[in-house]
C-alpha cells in the first residue's frame, strides 16, 4: 500500500498533467477522429468552443475531485475505484483540449481555480467518509450528465466532432455514476442537488468565455 507521501507525489503529477496544455495522453482515441468534419459559420465555432471549453473545465473538475478523494479514502478499493475512473477521466479531458485546439481556441484560463476547489471538495469529502466520498461522484456524474444532454441539443447541427465525443463522455460518466452507487455512495437529497446545480452554472457561465 502506497503512503500519504507515495500518493501525495501521484497527484501532483495529475494536477500537473491535468493544468498544463499537451501534458496529458489519452488512452482511448478520440470519437471524433472518425466523425464527418463540416464547416461552422463564425457564430456556430463560437458556439462550439464555448460548451467544449465548458466540458474540458468538467474534466478538470473532476481530476481534482477524484484525485482529492482518492487522497484521503479510508478504504482501498475506494481509492482504486476513484483513480481507475480518474483514468478514462483523462480521456475526456485530453478530447476536449484537441477539438478546442481544432476550433482554433483555447482551455479556459479559470482552470486551475476550479481545479484547486474540487480538489478541496473531494479531499474534504474523503477524511468524512467514504461513503459520501462516492455520493459526490454519483451526485457530480449526474450533474455532468445533465449538462452533457443540453450541449447535445446545443451543438451546431453539423458539428458532428464534437457530438461524437460528448456522446462518448455521456456512456462513461453514466457508468462512472451507477459505480458509484453500487459501491455503497450516499444518495443526495434534492436540497444538496439544487446547491450543486447552482454552483455548476457558476462554472459554465464564465468558462464559456473565459
Amino acid at each position: 500500500m502506497m503512503s500519504f507521501i507515495d500518493n501525495s507525489i501521484l497527484n501532483l503529477d495529475r494536477a500537473l498533467r491535468t493544468l498544463v496544455p499537451g501534458a496529458a495522453k489519452e488512452s482511448r482515441p478520440s470519437p471524433a477522429e472518425t466523425a464527418p468534419d463540416a464547416p461552422l459559420s463564425e457564430s456556430e465555432k463560437q458556439h462550439s468552443i464555448g460548451l467544449m471549453r465548458i466540458n474540458h473545465t468538467g474534466e478538470v473538475c473532476a481530476q481534482a475531485l477524484y484525485s482529492g478523494q482518492a487522497l484521503t479514502a479510508k478504504l482501498d478499493a475506494v481509492r482504486k475505484e476513484m483513480d481507475d475512473a480518474a483514468v478514462e477521466e483523462i480521456d475526456h479531458l485530453v478530447w476536449c483540449e484537441k477539438r478546442l485546439n481544432e476550433l482554433g481556441s483555447h482551455t479556459s484560463l479559470l482552470n486551475p481555480l476550479f481545479f484547486g476547489a474540487s480538489f478541496a471538495i473531494g479531499a474534504g469529502a474523503g477524511l468524512i467518509s467514504d461513503r459520501l466520498s462516492l455520493g459526490f461522484v454519483a451526485a457530480t456524474e449526474e450533474q455532468v450528465c445533465l449538462h452533457i444532454d443540453k450541449h447535445l441539443d446545443s451543438l451546431p447541427t453539423q458539428d458532428e466532432k464534437s457530438k461524437a465525443i460528448l456522446k462518448q463522455m455521456r456512456i462513461d460518466e453514466a457508468k462512472h455514476q451507477l459505480a458509484a452507487l453500487e459501491s455503497g455512495g450516499l444518495v443526495f437529497p434534492q436540497s444538496v442537488m439544487k446547491t450543486m446545480t447552482l454552483i455548476s452554472k457558476v462554472m459554465t457561465k464564465s468558462t464559456y468565455r473565459v
